[in-house]
């Protein structure tokens, strides 16, 4: 941590318990800023992603995102030394002038849950590439660990709930990376965040990409396309070559997905179900997806070792 951007664990601490100006107007700037974030549908190109509660933050700070500011409550002072102990063990940590102090009562006027831990935070957002959804995100020690692409897409998938459990599924099954097309909810939205459980922070996202122009990167990367259907009878049962680069798409639980992916894709899959079943939440969907796609991939590598 460079010297005078940022404070270690005990400066923090003890800038903590000194003597702060406490934010007391509902119209301080800061305020509304937090509000916007909190509250809305998820930042746009530039604008800061908000987080609430200080799990959500520690694993930004731990995710390398740079903190424009942090909010804490009277009762969100017991949150502080979790928070500030893993800011000072990562870079590049928060600036001294932007721990921000408020009310109770108006830090429930910006938060948004209604049992809210009193301590919220602005960080700025990664900018990810095509490239980065490839390969995946570094590891700690800054390599890349080179497994094939496996890049989740999610096609107007309009409930931001699925959108942050479709992220957390393809973290958690060893996706590459993952896109939201345009019509799908903004992953870094407050409820996105809460359902991913963090894993948005970390999994590299490109949001907004338009379905005619990642169809075509995707294939002159040499990814194959599945697409995935509820209909079974239109589809085939979950293949056995997962294991090689692909792009998997999920769509809305309503009306699937778009005719141009249908079109396009080199394979459509459905999960085997019982027939009065008619079709699985997305983010149900995308999960069992993604662990067959984990098994298979598991065993190529066990049998490239025999």
């Amino acid at each position: 941590m460079r010297r005078g951007e940022a404070l270690g664990r005990e400066a923090l601490l003890e800038h903590a318990g000194a003597a702060a100006d406490v934010i007391t107007s509902r119209e301080n700037k800061w305020l509304k800023k937090f509000r916007a974030a909190l509250q809305g549908k998820g930042p746009e190109q530039g604008e800061p992603i908000g987080l609430e509660g200080s799990k959500l933050i520690e694993e930004a700070i731990r995710a390398g995102l740079e903190a424009e500011a942090l909010l804490v409550s009277d009762s969100g002072e017991r949150e502080l030394e979790g928070i500030l102990g893993a800011a000072s063990e990562n870079q590049p940590g928060i600036p001294r002038s932007r721990i921000l102090r408020t009310t109770d009562k108006l830090f429930a006027g910006v938060a948004g849950t209604e049992t809210s831990q009193g301590v919220a935070g602005l960080f700025r957002a990664r900018e990810w590439g095509f490239e980065d959804v490839l390969r995946g995100a570094a590891t700690s020690e800054g390599a890349f660990r080179g497994e094939p692409a496996l890049v989740v897409v999610m096609a107007a998938v309009q409930d931001p709930g699925n959108v942050g459990t479709i992220v957390r599924s393809a973290e958690a099954f060893g996706a590459t990376g993952a896109v939201a097309t345009q019509g799908t909810a903004n992953p870094w939205s407050p409820k996105a965040l809460r359902a991913s459980a963090g894993s948005a922070l970390r999994l590299p996202v490109l949001r907004g990409a338009a379905l005619p122009v990642l169809l075509a990167q995707l294939k002159m990367a040499g990814l194959k396309v599945y697409a995935t259907r509820a209909a079974a009878g239109e589809a085939q049962e979950i293949v056995n070559d997962l294991a090689q680069p692909c792009a998997i798409f999920i769509g809305s639980e309503g009306a699937g997905l778009p005719a141009e992916v249908l079109n396009a894709a080199d394979v459509t899959i459905a999960i085997p179900m019982r027939e009065q079943v008619e079709s699985l939440n997305a983010g149900v969907a995308a999960a069992v997806v993604l662990y067959e796609t984990a098994r298979q991939r598991r065993n190529a590598t066990t049998d490239e070792h025999r």
